[in-house]
């Protein structure tokens, strides 16, 4: 991920969380987290958090809009991008308000003594203010570009209260950024406010005075449903308790920890009073909606209209979505439950950052140097967004790892619609070269990843992968050969990248974007093995021998050549990168040398867990799993000297939440679950997720705190990382769904196999409603002593191999399938010998295996 900040040395805040009731959500426990990585236990649908909510960010989100705030029910300047300005209120690709406050009789409500993250939205509890007792329910229904805030009120006895409701606009972009050419400094344009004796209505209007810049007519309307307000006034101010506000600088300026506007805000401010009768005892809920439009002051005014004639339906139909959500994909781990509460929240981070721009207009910035004419358009672009608040727009990096969690929590249409979308942005930002862009912010600004630009070329590398999956687990031959030709040209672009060289290894930059690193990274070629192999069995569905043959054959080469090049047995580790044109080894800890254990291969259609040899990647693994690698909260961006023989003295202890995904995963490969291998790296993702330190509870972050990573509730508003971030799930759902559970759908080719692997001290795990094609699986898996059984019920037509996978060198005595002896195949992997037996979906399958 580009833009990233260096951070000071700091650790973890221990914090105490519980799982409430809500009337919404029908289910409750109790989740108390700290440092200590056994002590969550979850169950139900809710977590609340009491403490340090001032500190807190807290994001609600639809598809279409999303807020942003504190987690007190204030509005603190957040962000990084345009500095202070990422947080509030959005519908992308454009920013609304800065906050929304409310008061009661002239005093302004809070902050909040509790907050409590659900699926698809955010409550608060409220303390009394004049008598009244209030709570805010805040969630964005989808389809609508709009956020809903319910707040239900509760007299003692019968009284009439004045309610009051602030609003400070900042129509603005989602691009240019701070420190960009132009910034927001030149491109920001004043708002106007105005009370139509229903609504407040701001409105930014005109052409910013930059080159290439078009004319816009932004609007955003703030209003309550069914009430008429009694006064309505329009100012500079209006921000309720934030007033007077506390003004960053610009990105050029030194921070303050915290704020509540920046040097680049021109909004506008208004006040709404409303009359309101509470009768005696009787909770009243009133709606209040925000919603606008960068297509004009009509359709902002339409999109009001239907989000808020019913905001109390649209809020069940979100909570309906959500719930429905869950029910796919529902795993029992009743030894690791942790990781069960992680699957369960991860299915709605997915959702939370699924997003949707319209009317797209393309334009490459080379980095932020330029802003010319927009050069191409898309009616839509629909994406897994990376993460909030500085990344809600489409990365290529995101898509492709979040593709694999998508696939596993059954969201199948956001895995197709990212993949499009960046594949259409792609090919009209490098005009149709095959290389895959890196960044495109929600208004079609590509950052980076253009042509004349050196990354991220591993992106291009994992696109025919990513479109592989998604054919294996849908069996979508349409959207296989929707992305046919763009997944060729993308292996096209990278062997052509060779042409010129005294190798077969693609110079470039791949997704650690470091100037120490040699012209060859070992993750573009680890991913390009990879997805030459996938390109060749989409060539070989289709029936396009040369496309087969030709991609197989540069697979194959580059497969034999790789451990000779890339293995360095004295560390014992995969070089991070080939210097040009010596082609020598440099090890410099870069989480990327796990990717020869993370990558899974498909050579000829047939599953191979790991490009890495058994023997050296169990070596690798475990140097992996030292100190020097790994910390409290997971895998390291790059280790630090004191482990291995190695010579390089750089280090950057962060520990990212998708370089701990990707080592768990690597586990994985090689059959290292259970306590202390793969749990131990899942254990750390579900206790970020969780809230042990996270800032939103059940939100996955993008950092843990590590040696080099202050944890973001101590950092200011504006230099944190993300408070939730999309990569991180690929380490929570991709782990029990694939690995754990065994699925691994081939519906392209008409096969389904489940081959699950119980991880050590385990002696079940089991999911219902594992989407796969057009139907579902249930699988459940045990383990006791010498007996493995899989059972699973399917819902689809396809062959299915199910079995086991058992610990490498067991002696097979018995297998039966639904009590009946059963001839069965076994094949040895990186992660075990598997036993497969075949039968047809569509019924029960119940294989037991009596190994020893």
């Amino acid at each position: 991920m580009r833009h990233v900040r260096s951070m000071k040395l700091s650790f973890a805040i221990a914090l105490t969380l519980m799982v409430t009731f809500t009337t919404n959500l029908a289910m409750a426990a109790t989740v108390t987290s700290s440092t200590n990585h056994s002590s969550i236990n979850h169950s139900g649908s809710t977590l609340s958090v009491s403490s340090q909510l001032s500190q807190r960010r807290y994001v609600a989100s639809g598809d279409r809009a999303y807020e942003i705030g504190s987690e007190d029910g204030r509005y603190p300047a957040m962000g990084f991008h345009t500095r202070g300005e990422m947080g509030g209120i959005w519908i992308p690709p454009i920013k609304l308000l800065d906050g929304i406050w409310f008061g009661v009789n002239n005093q302004w409500i809070g902050p909040a003594t509790t907050f409590t993250s659900g699926y698809g939205y955010a409550q608060m509890a409220l303390p009394a203010t004049n008598g009244v007792q209030i709570s805010r329910t805040d969630f964005a229904p989808d389809g609508k570009r709009a956020v809903e805030f319910g707040l239900t009120l509760t007299a003692r006895s019968a009284t009439q209260i004045n309610l009051n409701v602030d609003a400070h606009s900042e129509l603005m972009s989602a691009y240019p950024w701070g420190f960009t050419t132009p910034s927001q400094e030149q491109f920001n344009l004043p708002d106007s406010a105005q009370f139509n004796g229903n609504q407040l209505v701001f409105q930014e209007s005109g052409t910013p005075p930059t080159a290439n810049a078009t004319p816009h007519n932004w609007a955003a309307i703030v209003g309550a449903t069914g009430l008429t307000p009694a006064k309505g006034v329009t100012g500079s101010a209006f921000r309720g308790s934030q007033d007077p506000p506390v003004i960053c600088p610009v990105s050029s300026q030194p921070d303050k920890f915290r704020c509540d506007d920046t040097a680049y805000g021109k909004g506008a401010g208004g006040e709404l009073t409303y009359t309101i009768k509470l009768p005696a005892k009787t909770s009243r809920t009133i709606w209040f909606t925000v919603a606008g439009s960068d297509q004009g002051l009509a359709d902002a005014q339409a999109q009001y209209q239907s989000a808020s004639a019913n905001p109390s339906a649209e809020f069940s139909a979100k909570t309906a979505t959500r719930n429905a959500l869950d029910r796919q994909t529902q795993v029992q781990l009743p030894s690791d439950p942790a990781l069960a509460a992680a699957v369960a929240w991860s299915k709605q981070n997915l959702a939370d950052l699924t997003q949707q721009a319209d009317n797209v207009q393309v334009r490459p910035t080379e980095e932020g140097k330029v802003y010319p004419a927009p050069i191409g358009t898309l009616q839509h672009m629909r994406f897994e967004g990376a993460g909030f608040p500085d990344y809600p727009w489409m990365f290529a990096t995101d898509q492709e790892y979040t593709m694999y969690a998508l696939l596993a929590a059954g969201q199948f249409s956001t895995a197709e619609d990212g993949l499009r979308s960046l594949a259409t942005v792609s090919d009209i930002a490098n005009h149709k070269s095959g290389k895959v862009v890196h960044e495109t912010v929600t208004d079609g600004s590509v950052y980076y990843g253009l042509n004349d630009e050196p990354g991220d070329i591993d992106e291009t590398a994992k696109f025919p992968t990513a479109v592989a999956m998604v054919w294996r687990w849908t069996g979508d031959n349409a959207f296989r050969d929707e992305m046919y030709s763009f997944s060729l040209r993308n292996m096209q672009y990278l062997v052509n990248l060779t042409k010129n060289d005294d190798d077969i290894w693609a110079d470039g930059s791949g997704n650690v974007e470091s100037s120490v690193l040699g012209a060859e990274p070992v993750d573009v070629a680890t991913y390009m093995i990879r997805g030459l192999y996938d390109l060749a069995d989409m060539a070989a569905s289709k029936h396009d021998v040369a496309t087969e043959q030709w991609a197989t054959d540069r697979a194959k080469k580059m497969e034999s050549a790789f451990q000779t090049a890339w293995w360095d047995g004295s560390i014992p580790q995969y070089a991070d990168s080939l210097s040009d044109p010596s082609n020598q080894q440099l090890m410099q800890r870069w989480w990327t040398g796990v990717t020869p254990m993370e990558a899974e291969l498909y050579p000829s259609g047939a599953q191979q867990p790991g490009l890495a040899p058994t023997d050296d990647a169990l070596k690798a693994l475990a140097l992996r799993e030292t100190s020097c690698y790994s910390g409290q909260w997971g895998l390291y961006v790059e280790g630090a000297p004191g482990c291995d023989p190695g010579t390089y003295q750089g280090k950057s202890q962060q520990a990212y939440t998708l370089n701990t995904a990707v080592m768990a995963v690597a586990l994985g490969n090689y059959g290292l679950l259970g306590p202390g291998r793969q749990q131990r790296y899942t254990d750390d993702l579900a206790q970020l997720q969780l809230g042990a330190v996270a800032e939103q509870p059940g939100a996955m972050p993008e950092i843990g705190p590590s040696p080099d990573f202050t944890a973001n509730i101590d950092q200011p508003f504006n230099e944190r990382s993300s408070l939730e971030q999309a990569w991180g799930t690929y380490g929570v759902l991709w782990p029990v769904v694939h690995q754990q559970l065994g699925v691994d759908p081939q519906l392209g080719n008409g096969l389904l196999e489940v081959l699950p692997s119980v991880p050590n001290g385990q002696s079940i795990v089991a999911a219902q409603n594992i989407r796969v094609g057009t139907g579902s699986i249930d699988v459940e898996a045990t383990h006791h002593g010498n007996s493995w059984t899989t059972t699973v019920t399917s819902h689809l037509n396809a062959t299915l191999h199910v079995g086991a996978t058992l610990p490498a060198g067991s002696r097979i005595l018995n297998v039966t399938l639904n009590g009946q002896k059963v001839a069965y195949t076994l094949r040895n992997t990186h992660a075990g010998l598997q036993v497969v037996v075949s039968t047809s979906c569509g019924s029960t399958a119940r294989v037991h295996v009596v190994a020893k």
